[in-house]
């Protein structure tokens, strides 16, 4: 496979914060682990940019605070933008691409929000998603863009196996191979 590449994307309404701490201490572990790493934030750069880089990523971060006990509406538009291969899309940039979920929160009140991502990835896109998804909420930080230790190691250990995860996917011609069905 050589050194896979993983891409962090963040789909929160500012720059920085909370959300892209938790999603580079993702990509931090990946590069122990031996990936190269990537990281853009929807509110930085269009959602067709975004979608251009799907293609090149063996692995994607996908990053979103939550608002109403789901995922933002800047991650829902860039995913309702990306085709999956059906009723005549021509390409299928998620498919057979591993994906770990990082999802953030005032409180763990929407926690679950995290297997409504997971099954739209998964079900919609056919990404092999990493379980259990990571939920961190703001007692997981220092402060708006630092973890806390135990919050930096759990994400790392997301990433370590989120590489090996994209490892085994390019290892599987069966994993590469799984379509979404409708």
């Amino acid at each position: 496979m050589g050194e896979p590449h993983v891409l962090g994307v963040v789909a929160g309404p500012e720059p920085g914060g909370r959300t892209a701490a938790a999603v580079a201490g993702v990509l931090a572990g990946a590069e122990r682990a031996g990936a190269s790493t990537s990281l853009l934030e929807l509110s930085q750069v269009d959602a067709d940019a975004v979608i251009a880089q799907f293609a090149a990523a063996d692995a994607v971060v996908f990053g979103s605070p939550v608002y109403r006990a789901t995922y933002s509406a800047l991650l829902k538009d860039l995913l309702e933008r990306t085709e999956r291969g059906k009723w005549g899309e021509t390409t299928a940039p998620l498919q057979g691409t591993a994906a770990a979920t990082v999802l953030t929160g005032a409180s763990g009140h929407h926690y679950l929000a995290l297997g409504h991502l997971r099954d739209v990835l998964a079900g919609f896109f056919a990404v092999q998603v990493l379980s259990p998804g990571l939920y961190l909420d703001h007692g997981g930080y220092v402060d708006r863009s630092t973890l806390i230790e135990a919050s930096a190691a759990l994400a790392a250990a997301h990433g370590a196996a989120l590489r090996d995860l994209a490892a085994a996917i390019a290892a599987s011609p069966a994993l590469q191979g799984i379509t979404p069905q409708i």
